[in-house]
């Protein structure tokens, strides 16, 4: 019974990953981000989606090019406004990481497409949600938003300076990125992933060698609940197992933090100074 409720509120929260309607919120979105006017096809889908784009503080006033992190449900990153539960508040960690030194970069959030999430992020078919659209989604980050970014902004366009993040579903179709695409995405931030959501195919990821120059950074919530904890360890461990430099992979098990943007929020930091801090 415990196994059930919590595979049903978990789901309930994944398919609940936009703003509820009939709610208006202040935006909270710092002055570096703009929401982009084009609207980006995604071949495949049959369908749009908008991004939204964080400059570092000076971009406009400097010719320095930047390393970019793409990132997931670009609704919860910066805006209360639109966030469902909460925002990342990664505008605000970004502008004070530039002010101090410690790390500029360019942060490209796809929005997540509402009831599309659950097949836009699951790299294989599910009984329950429907068929896997993940390398699709992938596919359209790679060769359609990637692309744009690097034509329109001063990028370090290489895959040692491109990374992928994001929790929960966002978690488990970044490490695919980073198996799948590994020409494009040289680090991972894999927060909360969803394994459950893969069945038997989680031998797959079990079995797949990461690129030698990857960085991975795993994170949970010990109080996550259903398999989520044993999940991740166990992922985490096939992929020293594969082979992979134990320097280049961070595991952080953080005691009571739970399934929830306040818990990415305060791992956003930590995670994104380690990703691109490539002295190791």
């Amino acid at each position: 019974m415990r196994q059930l409720l919590f595979c049903f509120s978990l789901v309930l929260l994944l398919l609940g990953c936009t703003e509820p309607a009939g709610q208006s919120k202040a935006s909270t979105a710092s002055a570096q981000v703009t929401v982009l006017s084009e609207s980006f096809l995604m071949p495949g889908l049959n369908r749009s989606r908008q991004v939204r784009l964080y400059l570092p503080p000076g971009y406009e006033n400097s010719a320095k090019r930047y390393p970019v992190l793409y990132m997931h449900d670009g609704q919860n990153l910066f805006d209360e406004a639109t966030a469902y539960a909460g925002e990342w508040g990664a505008d605000e960690i970004l502008d004070e990481l530039a002010a101090t030194g410690q790390l500029e970069l360019i942060l490209v959030g796809i929005d997540n497409g509402a009831e599309k999430r659950m097949t836009e992020l699951n790299p294989v078919d599910h009984a329950e949600f429907g068929k896997a659209e993940g390398k699709a989604y992938l596919e359209f980050i790679a060769n359609t938003v990637k692309p744009y970014i690097d034509r329109h902004y001063r990028t370090l366009p290489d895959v040692q300076h491109t990374a992928i993040m994001g929790s929960s579903m966002g978690g488990l179709i970044s490490h695919y990125a980073i198996l799948q695409f590994p020409q494009v995405f040289g680090k991972a931030g894999i927060f909360s992933p969803s394994y459950w959501a893969l069945g038997e195919q989680i031998h797959w990821f079990e079995q797949q060698p990461v690129a030698a120059d990857a960085r991975l950074y795993f994170y949970m919530g010990a109080k996550e609940g259903g398999p989520m904890v044993p999940d991740m360890a166990r992922l985490y461990q096939a992929v020293l197992s594969t082979g992979h430099a134990p320097e280049r992979t961070r595991y952080h098990l953080v005691a009571q933090a739970e399934h929830n943007e306040a818990a990415w929020r305060n791992e956003f930091k930590t995670a994104v100074l380690w990703l691109f801090n490539d002295n190791t």
